[in-house]
C-alpha cells in the first residue's frame, strides 16, 4: 500500500495521474430561479456567475455548520450543475427539497440527481493539458483561452463532453465528464494519450494525500456538524452583503466565541511518524485531573505520509489554533504514551497555489 501511494502521489506531482471521480454527487438545477437558489444556500454569491465558469462553495446547515461543500458549474443561463461530496449527494438534494416544498415553493427550479449519468475522470498533473489536448480537438487547453475554475463543451475521444478545470489536488487539473455509458471507451483513450507521460491511474487513497497536502477540507472528515467556515479559516467564502441559510447562526454567542476548535495543521518532530486519525490533543503541559483524565483541547482529523514533502502531515481542530501556529501540543496514543506536534498552516505544499496555474 505505502509503495503505491508512493508511486501514484508523485506520479500526480510529477507528471500526470487520472482518478476514476465519478461518485461524486451531481445535481442538475434548471429554471428561472436557478440562480436563486444556489444564492440562498451557499454563503457565497452566485446571481453574476458567468455562463462557463464554476465556483466553489460552502453549504451550512440551520446552526451556521458547514453542511458540504463543492463545485458547481454554470452550463447556461437557467442551467447549473452542483457537484457534492459522494456521500453526501442524497442529503443536498433531499434538503434542497425540503426547502423548495416548505419555504421557497413559488420559486420556478427542478431539480434531479444526476450522479449515474456521468462518468467523471480528473486528470491531474503539470502534463494534464498534454494529454488532453490529444484527444480532444476542438478546445482550446490555451492558459489563456481555458482558465481556472471554467468550463467547456467539447468532444473527447469522439465523445461529447463536459470539461471543467478545476483541482483537489492544487495541480493543473481537469475534470472531464461523459455520458456513464461511454466512460470505459473515453478512460482507455485517455489512458493511451498518457502513455508516453507515463499517466497513472490513481485511487481514493491518494487523492486523500494530494489534497490534505494543500490542506483541503472533506466535509465529515475535517468536519463533524459543530465547524463554522470561520473556524476552518475559510471566513472569505462568507458574504457580508446577502442573507443565506445559516446566516444568522453564525453571529450567535456560543458561535462567534473565541477559543473554538479550529482547523489547523501539525507536524511532528518525527517526521517518519504518522499520527492515529481521532487522536485525542491535549494541551503539550496539560496535568491529569483527579479521574485521571486529561481536557481534549481538539482531535487529529486526516493524517497521511506525504512522498512530496518526504514526511508525515496532519490536519486537526484544536481550541483557538488559529493563534498556535508554532505551538507545540500533544497526541494521545492508545498505549498510554504522549506524543508531540507542532501547530503550523494546514497548507504544506505550495503555499501561494501557483502549480494549479501554470502555463
Amino acid at each position: 500500500m505505502h509503495a503505491a501511494l508512493k508511486r501514484e502521489c508523485l506520479a500526480v506531482r510529477n507528471s500526470v495521474g487520472i482518478l476514476d471521480a465519478s461518485t461524486l454527487g451531481k445535481i442538475d438545477i434548471q429554471g428561472p430561479d436557478a440562480a436563486k437558489l444556489l444564492n440562498w444556500v451557499y454563503t457565497n454569491p452566485w446571481l453574476k456567475l458567468e455562463v462557463g465558469k464554476c465556483r466553489y462553495g460552502l453549504m451550512l446547515d440551520e446552526n451556521g455548520m458547514v453542511f458540504d461543500d463543492g463545485v458547481t458549474v454554470r452550463l447556461g443561463p437557467q442551467h447549473y450543475m452542483v457537484t457534492t461530496t459522494t456521500g453526501g449527494a442524497a442529503r443536498v438534494l433531499t434538503w434542497l427539497e425540503r426547502w423548495l416544498q416548505t419555504e421557497w415553493p413559488d420559486m420556478k427550479v427542478r431539480l434531479a440527481s444526476v450522479t449515474d449519468h456521468w462518468a467523471t475522470f480528473a486528470v491531474v498533473g503539470p502534463k494534464s493539458r498534454k494529454v488532453l489536448q490529444k484527444v480532444c480537438k476542438d478546445i482550446d487547453f490555451d492558459n489563456a483561452a481555458f482558465p481556472f475554475m471554467s468550463y467547456r463543451n467539447g468532444t473527447v475521444a469522439g465523445v461529447k463532453s463536459r470539461v471543467m478545470r478545476i483541482s483537489f489536488s492544487g495541480e493543473l487539473a481537469y475534470e472531464v465528464n461523459v455520458p456513464a455509458n461511454a466512460g470505459r471507451a473515453v478512460w482507455e483513450a485517455i489512458m493511451a494519450a498518457g502513455a508516453e507521460f507515463n499517466i497513472t491511474p490513481y485511487g481514493t487513497e491518494t487523492m486523500h494525500v494530494l489534497r490534505a497536502e494543500k490542506g483541503y477540507i472533506i466535509v465529515g472528515q475535517d468536519t463533524d456538524g459543530s465547524v463554522t467556515p470561520f473556524d476552518l479559516g475559510m471566513g472569505g467564502l462568507v458574504s457580508q452583503t446577502k442573507d443565506f441559510l445559516g446566516r444568522r447562526s453564525l453571529k450567535r454567542s456560543d458561535t462567534a466565541k473565541d477559543g473554538r476548535k479550529q482547523f489547523v495543521g501539525l507536524l511532528t518532530d518525527d517526521a517518519k511518524f504518522v499520527l492515529p486519525e481521532g487522536g485525542q490533543i491535549v494541551d503539550v503541559n496539560a496535568q491529569q485531573r483527579a479521574d485521571g483524565t486529561t481536557a481534549m483541547i481538539g482531535h487529529v482529523t486526516s493524517s497521511y505520509y506525504s512522498p512530496i514533502l518526504d514526511r508525515s502531515i496532519a490536519l486537526a481542530v484544536v481550541k483557538g489554533g488559529h493563534n498556535k501556529t508554532g505551538e507545540y501540543v500533544s497526541i494521545s496514543m492508545a498505549d498510554g504514551r504522549r506524543v508531540k506536534a507542532k501547530i503550523a498552516s494546514p497548507i504544506f505544499y505550495d503555499t501561494e497555489g501557483v502549480r494549479q496555474h501554470v502555463e
